[in-house]
């Protein structure tokens, strides 16, 4: 397939993050960041000239990291803690359980480069079982966005919310998805296109793949419905019942493993309220070896032309 004479233009999320943070430091002086010797690749290096006040570096120590985030949400600051995916969470959930979920402290925690985008530095980087270990915790809002456009609406949305968060951010470039001005609402689905065959559901750098599948199907005469679903918790049920009743089948591809992930919580609601056939694309079970997360994306089946193929094939099980 030829590439489109005038591709769009792929935007890094984590320069939405920076420029947001930055905007709303200057309106709220409470707001802080915190890293973990992260500056450069948490795009936190204009915030620190601007606030080198406001701007704590803990180094190389996650645990300690995210407890200076709930001590400084404890003397009245608005911490944002950023640090790789990986990191934050894996190293560090413990701390979140205890000192970010349970004590439902004022963090708005941020995890930089998540799923594959580390891909070339292997598997220790990969950041595929996240949604899994942050989901089930209470207190703890889950997002990943989709484009730099609800990135920017999610992180002014997380420095209004009165409690912890978590931000899925990759720096995998991804298009504009959603129109300028964009509102995040925590909970709901963007519908991105209307359809009556199956439904394509997405988040963070999967949404524009999903959509790419969509266009695909059409040409092969199938109506898919796509939904963007940036909040895994607390999820949409309303829009995925919905999606289930009126289109008879879904198909969900995420950045993560297979088991725990978005899959996971959208099935979750399937089986619960309107069971129809499932297909989850995603990391199946395993270590994702070293590449490119592009590449990466599609050894695991998430190609626009595979994810085609795979709402094939569930409708045929309808």
């Amino acid at each position: 397939m030829n590439a489109p004479i005038n591709p769009p233009k792929l935007y890094d999320c984590r320069d939405a993050f920076a420029a947001t943070l930055e905007r709303l430091a200057v309106e709220n002086d409470r707001i802080v960041a915190v890293c973990n010797d992260s500056v450069g690749s948490s795009k936190l290096g204009g915030f620190k000239s601007k606030f080198p006040e406001r701007l704590v570096n803990v180094g190389i120590a996650e645990q300690n990291m995210v407890g200076v985030g709930a001590g400084l949400a404890n003397g009245g600051r608005l911490p944002f803690v950023c640090a790789a995916a990986p990191f934050l969470t894996g190293r560090s959930l413990e701390q979140i359980k205890a000192d970010i979920s349970y004590s439902n402290a004022n963090v708005k925690l941020v995890g930089i480069s998540s799923g594959m985008a580390y891909g070339e530095l292997g598997p220790t980087h990969h950041s595929i079982e996240d949604f899994a270990w942050t989901r089930v915790l209470p207190n703890l809002p889950v997002i990943a966005p989709c484009d730099r456009i609800e990135t920017a609406a999610a992180v002014a949305w997380a420095a209004t919310y009165d409690g912890p968060c978590f931000l899925r951010l990759s720096r995998v470039g991804v298009p504009d998805l959603l129109p300028e001005g964009h509102q995040f609402e925590l909970g709901k689905a963007n519908l991105l296109r209307q359809g009556s065959d199956v439904t394509l559901i997405a988040n963070g750098t999967l949404t524009h793949r999903i959509l790419k599948a969509a266009e695909i199907l059409a040409e092969r005469g199938v109506d898919a419905r796509v939904l963007n679903l940036a909040t895994v918790r607390p999820i949409d049920e309303e829009a995925i019942i919905a999606a289930a009743r009126e289109t008879g089948a879904i198909v969900t591809a995420e950045e993560h493993s297979i088991f725990g992930g978005l899959g996971s919580a959208v099935a979750e609601v399937v089986v619960d309220n309107a069971p129809v056939p499932m297909k989850r694309l995603g990391v199946p079970g395993v270590y994702a070896p070293t590449g490119s997360a592009e590449f990466l994306l599609d050894e695991f089946g998430m190609a626009p032309s595979a994810i085609a193929d795979a709402a094939q094939a569930l409708i045929r099980r309808k």
